[in-house]
């Protein structure tokens, strides 16, 4: 399963960690996805969902 948000998509971005002596390797940054029941399409579901989407609104969380 891949680590998106259901909402608005977001997903793991690669890059490259550059150190101080400028040795260069990959790296990754993982979204902070959190496990909540929402409602989706009128039905209770436990969904990935970001943060972002759920401090802005976005997200009707189902209790």
């Amino acid at each position: 399963m891949a680590r998106n948000c259901v909402i608005c998509g977001k997903s793991t971005v690669v890059g490259i960690k550059l150190s101080h002596s400028h040795i260069r390797s990959k790296r990754t940054w993982a979204p902070n996805l959190q496990r909540v029941k929402a409602v989706i399409n009128g039905s209770p579901r436990k969904v990935l969902v970001c943060t972002r989407c759920l401090r802005s609104g976005r997200v009707q969380r189902a209790i």
